[in-house]
């Protein structure tokens, strides 16, 4: 019963290291609690033990998706995501057990204190995330370890090898304080208390130094200096229905963006070298709607600088396009993206006539949102400051890590997130996906717009740290100097490969681990028995 705590311990504990609790070294108890959970458990208790700690963790965590679609979809996703996690506990538990490269082992982390093997559960959670950012569908890596140390000093280690390194970084030291609490409670060839303390505590301070030494990593925020603007339109409503008065949506935008010019023209803005609308701020296709389109040129003219328009174009029919569009004074819109991994579920229905028959929901989505081809990258000449080279970025694409260093390589000097948080409501979600663009930030060392409907936005350095962060369902402008950058990160130049290596590597250790039990069973098996004549 007692792993069985442990294990939903390990899940509310990952939960709570997420914002807006925001109580980052909680994810490294969370995964210390499961390697405790799952220490000597074997395979398939170990997969139950993973699965309730992934149940713990998830179904707070997404309660953001089930806000206006009910609980039903909120749950599948939930159990969905914890199904990984089983796998993890499922292959931590046959990896903590008897020793599984042989009798002898030359490789003290890999053998662990009292067989809990910090490097494995590392290793583990890596792969893990991995595989739940690929399936199935594309993947969801909401929830991945890194995306709770926004605040932590481990997010530094995303400059070095991205997302994959804070998550490798946080779960070895979660696994070195297992290591060093099994020490103390589980060790029996130490007598007296103070003889086992004192066995645990190198563990433990390997794990504290471990959390704690990243931040020497130097995270630079020089650069030459733009100003940028960020346009907080607000929604007539939260909810499913925010778009149901599309051109309210849009005149919010537009007249926050008139109000602004005069603003500037009177000297209280500076002038902008570029003003970002987030993800739907027009619902109305304005390369197809004559009034639409008149409506975003005024606003552009009238600011008189380049504009980033979120958009939803009709086409290719019968589908529509999310997309990023420039505008140019007097010009009109020269540039566009179009989003290149749109939601399943959520902006297009795969197999809809297979999932119709548990949930009718899946008609909310009535016409589905086809995928961009093509890496989006904006070229912007400012009036001080050389070349802003925008790389967008839509809504939840900002957790793929390719899809964001796709930008990077392709010569973006400032990193654009729009997003529309209306559908989640006053929920902890825009919380959470900011805290991905500040990590985003680090990794890539470039500053980022996050702009958003209804919120929360903000403009971010390439330290991660947030400024002029607005608030929830209100209408807010957000207008600063962020520094470009054109240095490139060690995160950028290793690309994916660290995480496919350790991957592979726990893919290796776990085929050792099965061929290895199955050794096993078979020496324990009596040897039959011969009859004399």
């Amino acid at each position: 019963m007692h792993r069985y705590l442990l294990a939903i311990g390990s899940g509310l504990a990952l939960w709570l290291a997420f914002p807006d609790h925001n109580l980052w070294p909680l994810a490294i108890v969370g995964v210390a609690l499961l390697a405790l959970a799952t220490r000597d458990a074997g395979p398939g208790r170990g997969f139950l033990l993973g699965l309730v700690s992934g149940c713990a963790c998830f179904i707070p965590l997404l309660s953001w998706s089930g806000i206006y679609v009910g609980r039903p979809p909120w749950f599948a996703l939930s159990v969905l995501e914890a199904l990984f996690i089983a796998l993890l506990g499922c292959a931590s538990g046959l990896l903590q057990g008897r020793p599984f490269l042989g009798r002898r082992q030359r490789w003290p982390s890999l053998a662990g204190h009292q067989r809990v093997r910090p490097l494995v559960i590392a290793l583990l959670w890596v792969a893990q995330e991995w595989l739940r950012s690929r399936q199935p569908f594309g993947g969801f890596p909401w929830g991945r370890l890194a995306f709770s140390q926004a605040d932590s000093p481990l997010v530094h280690l995303a400059a070095w090898a991205g997302a994959p390194l804070v998550t490798f970084a946080v779960a070895l030291a979660g696994g070195g304080l297992a290591a060093g609490v099994a020490r103390v409670v589980w060790a029996r060839t130490e007598r007296g208390v103070l003889a086992r303390v004192l066995k645990g505590v190198p563990a433990v301070a390997g794990a504290v130094a471990l959390t704690f030494l990243p931040v020497l990593i130097p995270t630079p925020v020089d650069g030459p200096k733009v100003t940028v603007m960020g346009v907080q339109g607000n929604v007539p409503q939260a909810g499913l229905e925010f778009n149901a008065q599309r051109r309210a949506v849009l005149d919010n935008h537009a007249t926050l963006t008139e109000t602004a010019a005069r603003e500037v023209r009177s000297g209280d803005l500076p002038q902008p070298d570029l003003v970002v609308w987030p993800e739907n701020s027009s619902d109305i296709d304005p390369l197809r709607n004559a009034d639409a389109a008149e409506e975003i040129n005024h606003a552009v003219r009238d600011i008189d600088a380049p504009v980033i328009v979120g958009a939803v174009l009709d086409q290719p029919a019968p589908d529509v396009s999310n997309a990023s569009l420039l505008y140019l004074p007097g010009k009109g819109p020269v540039d566009r993206y179009i989003k290149r991994h749109p939601v399943p579920f959520a902006e297009y229905i795969p197999y809809r006539s297979f999932f119709r028959h548990f949930s009718d929901k899946v008609d909310l989505v009535s016409r589905d949102f086809t995928a961009g081809h093509k890496v989006g990258i904006f070229t912007v000449p400012s009036r001080h400051a050389g070349t802003i080279v925008a790389g967008p970025t839509i809504c939840f694409e900002v957790a793929y890590d390719g899809l964001v260093r796709d930008a990077v390589d392709a010569g973006a000097n400032l990193l654009v997130v729009q997003t529309n948080n209306a559908t989640f409501g006053y929920s902890d979600e825009s919380q959470q996906q900011l805290a991905i663009s500040r990590l985003r930030a680090v990794e890539h060392g470039r500053s980022v717009v996050h702009i958003s409907t209804v919120g929360v936005s903000g403009l971010i350095t390439p330290d991660g740290t947030v400024h002029q962060r607005s608030s929830l369902f209100t209408a807010a402008l957000l207008s600063g100097q962020l520094p470009l950058r054109d240095d490139i990160t060690l995160a950028d130049r290793v690309g994916d490969w660290p995480e496919g290596v350790a991957s592979a590597t726990a893919a290796l250790l776990i085929l050792v681990g099965i061929g290895r039990r199955r050794l096993g069973r078979v020496a324990q098996r009596p040897e039959p028995q011969t009859r004399e004549p």
